[in-house]
């Protein structure tokens, strides 16, 4: 029998859009989230900014085979879409700024939905082979996905939402760093009034393994 979790749990959940391991861990986040735990998303920015880049061929090639390592982990689809068209197309970027700041939309318009506008953002980019890297892509995935009031924000960033993202962003940077996290995915486990990190093989085990070390 697994062990229950403890009525209090409440989890802050460190990723970038972009990260092919916070998109391997996805399954498990959302099975926290069905057995009642409240996660709260929280952007780190790790692939914006500084941390984009050009998306060139031996990048792309060594993206694949970590992918491909993450689906036979996780069951993750990567197809053959996002090899074609994200990670080989021409003039391609590896930049989550857009994605990041699409969350942002969502996390002020529907807070409650932040896991499933980024399982949205993921299925877009790792199943269908779209372009997160794009506003337009974006604003179409979360108007698609329900998201409409997101959507019509992410359209036309407005300084209130480029604040915000800021803000969070930094707040991210900022857990990680308090933590002592060296990446992403991370969880932040608060219980008790206690925060702690939870290691990020956690989420890939089974979810008896990641419930003990919750309620460790």
């Amino acid at each position: 029998m697994s062990t229950p979790l403890t009525s209090d749990q409440t989890v802050t959940y460190l990723f970038d859009p972009l990260c092919g391991w916070c998109y391997g861990a996805s399954p498990m986040l959302q099975r926290l989230h069905e057995a009642g735990v409240a996660v709260s998303p929280l952007p780190t920015g790790l692939f914006a900014g500084p941390g984009a880049r050009p998306m060139d061929a031996g990048f792309a090639a060594y993206a694949w085979s970590n992918d491909q390592r993450i689906e036979r982990l996780t069951g993750q689809r990567f197809t053959k879409a996002y090899r074609s068209q994200v990670l080989e197309a021409p003039d391609g970027l590896f930049d989550s700024g857009p994605a990041t700041l699409a969350l942002t939309a969502v996390a002020l318009a529907e807070p409650e939905c932040d896991l499933d506008a980024l399982a949205a953002i993921q299925a877009g980019r790792y199943v269908e082979g779209r372009d997160t890297t794009s506003l337009a892509c974006l604003v179409a995935i979360l108007r698609e996905a329900g998201f409409a009031a997101a959507a019509d924000r992410l359209a036309v960033p407005d300084e209130d939402l480029l604040a915000a993202n800021r803000t969070r962003i930094a707040e991210g940077r900022a857990l990680m760093a308090r933590l002592g996290a060296q990446g992403v995915p991370a969880l932040a486990a608060r219980h008790d009034g206690q925060l702690r990190l939870i290691a990020s093989n956690a989420l890939f085990g089974s979810f008896g393994n990641l419930v003990s070390h919750l309620n460790a």
